[in-house]
């Protein structure tokens, strides 16, 4: 694979783009080079934020003397001092030690706003089923997010981890009727995907003895979501790592007359042929290693090979979205439990270098 099918390194970058319009402002964007004087923010100071599944360790973390902050009120304050100004929640609760109870939705929007800080989103639970059950229980989590002053709910889920057809138009049905009763309190129901959501949908070609397709047409499974949900209730987080992930892994498919077709996936192209429809991005960044089954290895964002500066400047929309940082491995456990808010600082001072 050659690396104009991957995120440019930046010792490649700068021979890579020589020739291309506005090479010089990516380039300069992307990896932290003197920006020219006509060049913005890529994101806004307002627009910066950080998933808190990042610093999981130390949301979780019970009182110890380590000196790194533990718990929502210490780490939210030291995130806000670091310059993050939106949070994405991967849950809302924290070590009981702290309070001697668990902490309440009304106690963490106070901590938000007691630092300036504004939730954008959360991975919370969005049923699998339409019941009444499920509906309350819905209802429950819209409670929780308007308690918290939030823009948009999620999950960290596919909407199916089916590769059938049937079963994505099944989930299309549930996501607009979910997503429907989130834009009634106006909120933004989103998915946020991995790699494999980017596989090839099985829709053609010669039935398994299920009675199922075993072939495709080369439309993607979540390229195919798209067309099938309503665009006024269900959104979409695009995680940039991951996607970069599915363009190294998911490059061929069968089609229907048993021909094997080439179709390298473009993320950025992805995003601006919709991009009003991608509020949110996690921003995470990967060392590119064609060794690895995934071709990338997770670092601190402006550590990797991602060309971030030029997704940013060329996805549309500019000002419109909100980057939240995301680690899986920032962090360091016993040995090391500053690491994952060294990281966080680390990442939002490239993201605020991010320019074009």
């Amino acid at each position: 694979m050659n690396d104009s099918q991957h995120g440019m390194s930046r010792r490649r970058i700068l021979g890579a783009v020589a020739g291309v319009a506005g090479a010089a402002a990516v380039g300069a964007a992307g990896f932290g080079s003197p920006a020219s004087a006509g060049n913005g923010l890529l994101v806004p100071k307002p627009k910066r934020g950080i998933i808190l599944y990042s610093v999981r360790d130390r949301i979780s973390a019970a009182p110890d003397t380590s000196g790194v902050p533990y718990g929502f009120e210490r780490v939210l304050g030291r995130l806000a001092e670091i310059g993050y100004r939106e949070i994405e929640f991967a849950g809302y609760t924290q070590n009981t030690g702290i309070l001697g109870r668990q902490i309440t939705p009304e106690e963490i929007r106070k901590v938000l706003d007691d630092n300036g800080l504004s939730a954008n989103g959360s991975h919370a639970s969005i049923p699998s089923t339409v019941t009444p059950d499920t509906i309350a229980a819905f209802e429950r989590t819209l409670d929780t997010a308007e308690i918290l002053g939030m823009k948009h709910i999620g999950t960290g889920s596919d909407p199916t981890n089916s590769n059938y057809k049937a079963d994505w138009d099944l989930a299309a049905d549930r996501w607009n009727f979910f997503g429907e009763m989130a834009a009634a309190r106006n909120l933004k129901l989103y998915t946020h995907n991995h790699d494999a959501a980017y596989n090839f949908l099985l829709d053609s070609g010669p039935l398994d003895g299920l009675g199922r397709p075993t072939r495709s047409s080369g439309v993607r499974k979540l390229e195919y979501f798209f067309g099938i949900t309503d665009p006024k209730y269900v959104w979409f987080e695009m995680d940039i790592y991951w996607a970069h992930v599915a363009q190294h892994r998911y490059r061929t498919y069968t089609d229907a007359d048993g021909q094997v077709q080439t179709n390298v996936f473009d993320p950025l192209a992805t995003v601006a042929a919709r991009t009003k429809r991608f509020p949110l991005f996690h921003a995470k960044d990967g060392r590119y290693d064609p060794a690895l089954t995934n071709g990338y290895e997770m670092t601190p964002l402006g550590a990797g090979d991602i060309d971030y500066g030029g997704f940013f400047a060329n996805m549309g929309a500019k000002g419109y979205h909100n980057p939240m940082w995301e680690q899986d491995t920032a962090p360091g456990g016993t040995a090391d439990p500053g690491r994952s808010l060294r990281f966080a600082e680390q990442s939002y001072q490239h993201m605020a270098s991010l320019r074009g």
